[in-house]
């Protein structure tokens, strides 16, 4: 259906839901003068229009002349606002189901329903709007509060990991992965820089970028070089590309367009000093001794992401490497192919899920509703003697935030089993 239909009767809805909570304030506000229940009554109202206004223009007004971040703000306030009033109405329909019973019992029982006591107790529906008004706060407040300080909360998770073979040259090596970085999402720069410097702080070895690092065009990125092209380590930084960074979700001019976009975000990286693997390896050596990081192109197992990564292809010469370190960004690719076909990989790394930047991420709870859609989401996980290891991003996409999922610096020591 043809938006320019779709989007005033989306935001027909909208007005059919303002309408509705609208009535649960005036209970909550009947104890007010009536000068501040006018005041209540244009306020809410003023953000209803405000909102509906943001949400037309984003979808009829190009904002390219402005901040690449304006649209996205528009549509999370939309979001966050409907969100609550979502929460608020539920509690009315409730509310006015139990009501709606009643009445139709009293109707089949000839009795005459109950009229809530006019006394100084709280009657059953005042202290239900109270319920909804606070229900809808928790939306509204959290998910304010994850764009203002969640977003760019970094954490720094170390964790030492045990390999088999590990060559002696290589003990302590110490490793730090980021991921998803999103680059076209970022709305504070001060903090992102914070955010590499913390990178650095933890004086890497080796850097493993396991992709995304665009939402969708090559182009968001040019602002970002100079920052991420700061993260450098002795032993080199190493990435790969993440289902967002092929264009996959925009249409394109043309294949040609979307092919040279694939282009330039490689050169981008080159020119960040970052060494892109594609499908291939390369071989670290200290001391006489090796080890082999190998990097392939995105597969997911999930039907809708591509499977463009040829492992069996990017492993080939280093047959008699003892500890391969594999950069996937889609964790499912653990399960569907490593484990089964290539019990040579010594620790696989990736991305990909962000903790859907949404759970409870602390010291003996880890939560997050991308659990039921992903195996292994976050953290490290070990079968039959490989290991797994799930970064939960370092940048954010859609929602420019994060709530109990802050972003995460991971430092990996490589130590013998």
């Amino acid at each position: 259906m043809n938006k320019i239909v779709i989007i005033p009767l989306i935001a027909l809805l909208f007005v059919l839901i303002d309408w509705y909570v609208f009535q649960g304030i005036k209970v909550l506000v009947q104890s007010f003068s009536t000068t501040n229940q006018r005041l209540v009554k244009h306020v809410y109202w003023s953000i209803t229009i405000i909102t509906l206004a943001a949400f037309f223009t984003y979808h009829f007004v190009n904002l390219d002349a402005y901040s690449k971040s304006a649209k996205m703000f528009l549509l999370v306030g939309v979001f966050i606002n409907y969100i609550a009033k979502l929460f608020f109405a539920v509690f009315l329909l409730i509310d006015d189901l139990v009501r709606l019973i009643k009445q139709l019992v009293s109707l089949f029982s000839q009795e005459s329903p109950q009229i809530d006591s006019q006394t100084n107790t709280i009657s059953r529906s005042t202290f239900i709007v109270k319920t909804a008004a606070v229900a809808a706060a928790v939306p509204l407040v959290g998910m304010s509060w994850g764009i203002i300080s969640g977003a760019h909360d970094y954490r720094v998770r170390r964790i030492k990991l045990p390999l088999v073979n590990l060559p002696k040259a290589f003990e302590g090596l110490k490793v730090v992965q980021i991921s998803d970085i999103h680059s076209g999402s970022f709305w504070n720069r001060t903090a992102v820089k914070g955010g590499i410097e913390m990178v650095m702080n933890e004086k890497p070895d080796i850097v493993f970028f396991t992709g995304d690092i665009v939402n969708n065009r090559a182009e968001e990125l040019t602002d970002w070089i100079s920052v991420f092209s700061k993260v450098q380590a002795s032993l080199g930084v190493f990435s790969v590309f993440g289902n967002h960074d092929y264009g996959d979700y925009v249409a394109w001019g043309s294949p040609q367009q979307k092919a040279k976009n694939l282009i330039d975000l490689a050169a981008m990286q080159k020119a960040m000093g970052w060494k892109l693997l594609i499908n291939q390896n390369a071989v670290i050596e200290i001391d006489g001794e090796k080890i082999a990081v190998i990097g392939i192109e995105n597969w997911g197992a999930k039907a809708r992401f591509p499977k463009y990564g040829k492992l069996a292809e990017a492993i080939k010469g280093t047959e008699k490497i003892a500890t391969k370190l594999l950069l996937s960004h889609d964790p499912s690719h653990w399960q569907a192919e490593v484990l089964p076909m290539f019990p040579e990989i010594s620790a696989m790394f990736s991305g990909h899920t962000h903790g859907m930047q949404f759970g409870i991420d602390i010291p003996g709870i880890k939560w997050s509703p991308v659990q039921y859609v992903y195996d292994e989401w976050a953290g490290l996980y070990q079968q039959k003697g490989q290991y797994l290891y799930v970064n939960r991003g370092f940048g954010y996409i859609g929602y420019p935030g994060r709530i109990g999922m802050p972003p995460e610096i991971t430092t990996i020591e490589l130590v013998s089993a």
